[in-house]
């Protein structure tokens, strides 16, 4: 569509000409209850929007755009003038000329409700039939739903007017302004009201919200006591669908939003600034969450529907503390272009993982950080489509591919190694004087480089350049040398950096020296020693003289961001006493870096399938046994050589299936072993034992069957054939649900024939009838590891595909077929071939940088895998 991919220098020369004084959104969701549609069949279902938006021109007779994506126009009046909508709207911009120094622009607009998560999203819940309502806008959904200039440095104050089902709970991010209005019975019949909303502060598009339905609603509060003697106050607010009530425990969700407001408070000494806090848990949601001031929306599956883990609980905790640190870092003081996207998400991800340590129970989720969100940044900082954690966004849709691994966890970590750069105190200093001389603003770069200059006293332009300016990870490798008494005459840190990104850069790093010296034999830590790394080597001199260590562990205490490796005295003590590693820390440290060894083709596969089976069940980490089973599926999916994928899923399940025998029962490692033994399971015995579980004709004790481990159990055999469409309608009929709708599409895709498998295709690729949370679904039941022979025939047709999916889907969907059908399971030189045919045949310039840029990272991870397995082969071979 013209105009839909809004660009860099479009948005500059607009914000050059335009100050937004303030938004009136009048939206009437009547009709996503009762029937509904378009005027003709077929059309999507639609609702009221009225825009009326006040602007200043800084040079009156210019022109300009409002973004709109919309079915169609009904009124657009500029200055009291009415305009042929026919003329000036095309489907995503309403053009405008002639402005005035001061402006009025009214925009009336039959919007379409969302079946994508994108813009306003419409949900029927199969259980009971209720219609859920809810907006999700970043980076650029707002204008499926209001017109507006849909940009981040374009803020306003906004006020929004909902009529809705008057049963209804209605949300925006400014608090209810009186009690809602009676207002004209909905097609239905339904009685019906309008809400109204007390206007916001200056904020940016993205960040406005509605959430409307019947949901439940469970109040609270929040009061401290300021430095000043005043109270502040503010309304918390959680809400879920109905169906989800029974599971909702609104009061650890408070808990921690509690303790999160105290811990921001404490440190940033500028009291939240948008009045109430609600927290909505939303169906079928694209992301983990979103940070709307006053209104926050998160995935609903945060409501946790039978046992999990403190794995869970910890990253539910730690996205509620992302998300409230946004409320300063993002919709206080806002990132100008997207360019910028790290002063929000490397700032609330890291501030996120440190109130979730000082401030909740969740004191390890430093270790969760090192092994879990780490290796999310390592990926992504090895990807073709690596970029700086400050990166070059042209438009939109580079935008939108720029939530990842550098600019969220690479961010972060780059965080915490400038917190050890310039100090703690230094660091929060500088944001508190970031907030207010930037308060309801837009920033760049070198806003926030100069307060942390002025508050510590360094060069922050240097570490910039270092750190937030240049793209890749290096590598740390310990050189040790010992005299004839085996004491340490030098030991130096070697740096290296990969020839496409050969920066070595500054690392504050700790050099921990291990040994086992007590009488059970525990790998403990003896000396330890800070250095500053720079250039290719460095000598840390206080460790001279040392006595000979086991293990030497380069970033000791995880204070850089780097893959860390290991001389051949630590690996073989790795190999051989992993578990005997007292430091949870240390161990996870260790974990990750062999980890990047087996995909760095380093570490064969087996290898490191070899030491979960052996040292899996010795780690006290939940949430990095979660982790490690994980990896050894990926390990044995796609690293393992295919000579070797039968044994070796055949000697993980066994030990899997013994470690969950031996798991303490009813804990979370229990839980997790009985997840991961799902997972693998393969042999006819193992398969035996799932139907067992499932029917309680088998027991494991204190394994608690709930309905969600239930579909755990059944999908694998749905997957090798052994329960039917009947078993699994069975199962839906136990969980007739929203939830289990998702499970049983997925289950229903997993079944090994070419039938169901080309259902599964048509159904994403050729229709887009499914929502977003069945197309995710149904793509992960899709491609099962042991079904590559039936699946080959979907690689020509995923590359003939694509091109199409991509111009006619929204690029929510476009993103989820383009990653998720890529044919990673064709593991072979013919699959590499045409995804490099299709990249020649559709060269930057011709094809969407956002398309190619998916195309360029899956062929890589296939790339990668084959080399893995060629290393795993000829470890074989020996």
């Amino acid at each position: 569509m013209p105009g839909e991919n809004l660009t860099r220098d479009e948005a500059r020369e607009r914000a050059r000409l335009l100050t937004v004084e303030s938004y009136d959104v009048a939206l009437d969701l009547r009709s996503a209850v009762g029937p509904g549609g378009g005027a003709e069949p077929g059309a999507p279902r639609v609702f009221r929007s009225v825009s009326t938006i006040r602007f200043d021109c800084a040079e009156p007779g210019a022109a300009t755009f409002v973004d709109l994506l919309a079915p169609s126009v009904t009124r657009v009046e500029l200055n009291g003038t009415e305009l042929d909508p026919a003329a000036v709207f095309d489907g995503s911009r309403v053009a405008l000329e002639g402005l005035a120094a001061k402006n009025v622009l009214v925009v009336d607009a039959q919007c379409a409700y969302s079946r994508t998560g994108e813009g306003m999203h419409r949900f029927t819940d199969p259980e009971d039939g209720e219609v859920y309502l809810y907006t999700q806008y970043e980076p650029a959904d707002s204008r499926r739903v209001f017109a507006c200039f849909e940009q981040p440095d374009l803020k306003a104050p906004f006020a929004f007017e909902v009529t809705a089902p008057a049963e209804w709970t209605v949300l925006s991010n400014g608090a209810q302004d009186g009690e809602p209005a009676p207002a004209e019975a909905t097609a239905a019949g339904t009685a019906a009201a309008t809400w109204r909303f007390v206007r916001t502060r200056p904020i940016s598009t993205y960040i406005t919200a509605v959430v409307a339905g019947p949901y439940h609603y469970v109040r609270d509060h929040y009061r401290r006591t300021l430095d000043d003697g005043s109270t502040l106050e503010i309304p918390l607010g959680a809400l879920c669908r109905k169906g989800l009530a029974k599971h909702f425990d609104a009061d650890d969700v408070f808990t921690v939003t509690k303790q999160g407001l105290d811990f921001f408070h404490d440190h940033f000494d500028y009291p939240y600034p948008f009045g109430k806090y609600d927290q909505a848990f939303v169906p079928e949601y694209n992301i983990g969450a979103m940070e709307n001031p006053g209104c926050v929306t998160f995935r609903e599956e945060f409501v946790f529907r039978g046992k999990v883990t403190q794995a869970s609980y910890e990253g539910r905790a730690n996205v509620i503390l992302h998300e409230m640190a946004h409320m300063w870092f993002g919709d206080l003081v806002t990132m100008r272009w997207w360019d910028d996207l790290w002063l929000k998400e490397s700032f609330a991800d890291f501030m996120g993982a440190f109130a979730l340590v000082e401030a909740t129970r969740f004191k390890d989720g430093w270790i969760t950080f090192a092994n879990r969100r780490k290796s999310w940044a390592y990926r992504a900082d090895q990807l073709p489509s690596t970029h700086p954690v400050t990166a070059d966004i042209d438009d939109l849709q580079d935008a939108k591919l720029n939530f990842d691994g550098i600019t969220y966890a690479k961010g972060a970590s780059v965080l915490k190694q400038l917190v050890a750069y310039v100090g703690r105190d230094a660091f929060l200093e500088g944001a508190r004087r970031y907030f207010k001389r930037h308060a309801y603003g837009n920033t760049t770069l070198d806003d926030l480089l100069s307060v942390l200059a002025e508050t510590s006293g360094r060069d922050m332009a240097g570490w910039a350049r270092s750190w937030l300016q240049t793209a890749g990870v290096n590598s740390l490798t310990p050189q040790a040398t010992y005299d004839a008494a085996g004491r340490l005459t030098e030991l130096a840190v070697l740096q290296e950096a990969a020839e496409s990104h050969p920066e070595l850069r500054p690392h504050r790093v700790a050099v921990g020296l291990y040994r086992r010296e007590n009488a059970d034999g525990k790998l403990v830590r003896y000396a330890r020693a800070e250095v500053d790394v720079s250039g290719p080597r460095t000598v840390v001199g206080e460790l001279a003289g040392a006595e000979r260590p086991e293990l030497i562990l380069v970033n000791d205490d995880d204070l850089t961001y780097c893959k860390v490796r290991f001389d051949e005295g630590s690996l073989a003590t790795l190999r051989a006493h992993l578990d005997e590693l007292t430091d949870p820390l240390a161990r996870a440290l260790c974990w990750s870096a062999l980890w990047n060894m087996t995909r760095d083709a380093l570490m064969p596969a087996r290898d490191f399938l070899d030491l979960v089976r052996r040292f899996g069940g010795a780690e006290t980490d939940i949430g990095v046994l979660q982790m490690l089973h994980a990896w050894a599926k990926t390990a044995l999916t796609h690293y393992t050589a295919p000579e070797g994928r039968s044994e070796g899923g055949r000697l993980l399940a066994e030990a899997t299936l013994s470690e969950l025998r031996l798991a303490e029962p009813g804990s979370g490692h229990q839980l997790a072993w009985a997840r991961f033994f799902a997972q693998v399971a393969g042999e006819n015995a193992d398969l035996q034992l799932l139907r067992g579980l499932l029917d309680g004709t088998a027991k494991i004790d204190g394994l608690d069957v709930d309905q969600e481990l239930r579909w755990t159990l059944l999908e694998p055999l749905a997957a090798h054939g052994v329960a039917d469409e009947t078993v699994i309608a069975a199962e839906l009929a136990r969980d007739d649900t929203a939830s289990g709708k998702r499970h049983q599409v997925r289950c229903l895709a997993a079944r090994p024939s070419a039938a169901v498998k080309d259902q599964a295709w048509a159904t994403v690729v050729e229709s887009d009838a499914l929502s977003n949370a069945l197309v995710e679904a149904t793509i992960s039941g899709f491609g099962q590891p042991g079904q590559r022979e039936l699946l080959a025939p979907y690689a020509p047709k995923y590359f003939a595909a694509i091109d199409r999916v991509w111009r006619e889907r929204s690029i929510e969907i476009g993103m989820a077929i383009v990653r998720g059908l890529f044919p990673a399971l064709q593991d072979d030189p013919a699959t590499l071939a045409a995804a490099d045919a299709w990249l020649t045949e559709h060269p930057a310039g011709d094809t969407p940088a956002a398309l190619r840029r998916l195309v360029l990272e899956e062929r890589d991870d296939l790339a990668r895998a084959l080399r893995a397995q060629e290393c795993d082969a000829a470890a074989g071979d020996r």
